[in-house]
């Protein structure tokens, strides 16, 4: 493993998009690495929910993000790298040159990163939409959540790269090629 690309924004802004659009480029010399996965997955387990809804972008997991929220919270309290730690052992980063964190969301999580891989490793990636444009991508405000730690601990952070993400262009790809120049991978 080279290099660990941590990925936050707020919710709607493309993480995801950014994320498996620099995968496909990368091809087998990286893979995603998603710090909710272990969450919803301890979430569903706990509540006996459907797992493949709570791993979904669909609605489901939204009638239960709120208090999955406040769980995972309680848990980081106790362990802050518990769910960064868990994500990173069920993810085969030994034989990738790049690993993608798609779903930094607190200081914490960098953190961790950073004392368990050291800082040469790990870069940070901070996506930025308009509201208007996060809007049009189905997101709404929701209070509790889009103002609470899990959207905004990372608000008054810096990060190695930011990078605007607002024109919706198809294939993302000259937004890709920017990030990969930033990034100086070939």
């Amino acid at each position: 493993m080279q290099k660990i690309l941590l990925i936050s924004g707020k919710r709607k802004c493309g993480k995801d998009f950014i994320s498996e659009r620099l995968l496909n480029r990368l091809a087998d010399r990286a893979l995603i690495v998603r710090i909710s996965e272990p969450i919803k997955q301890e979430w569903a387990n706990k509540l006996q929910l459907d797992i493949h809804a709570m791993l979904s972008d669909g609605p489901y997991k939204e009638q239960y993000r709120r208090d999955m929220i406040v769980w995972s919270d309680e848990v980081r309290r106790y362990d802050y790298g518990f769910f960064c730690r868990a994500a990173m052992k069920q993810a085969s980063v030994d034989q990738v040159d790049y690993v993608i964190v798609s779903d930094i969301r607190r200081k914490n999580d960098i953190r961790w990163f950073r004392e368990t891989y050291g800082p040469q490793m790990v870069q940070t990636l901070r996506l930025t939409s308009l509201p208007e444009t996060r809007k049009a991508r189905g997101w709404q405000f929701t209070a509790g959540v889009d103002d609470g730690p899990s959207e905004c601990d990372l608000d008054d952070s810096s990060f190695d790269y930011v990078l605007a993400n607002d024109k919706d262009e198809q294939s993302g790809e000259q937004l890709i090629d920017r990030l990969m120049a930033m990034l100086q991978i070939s």
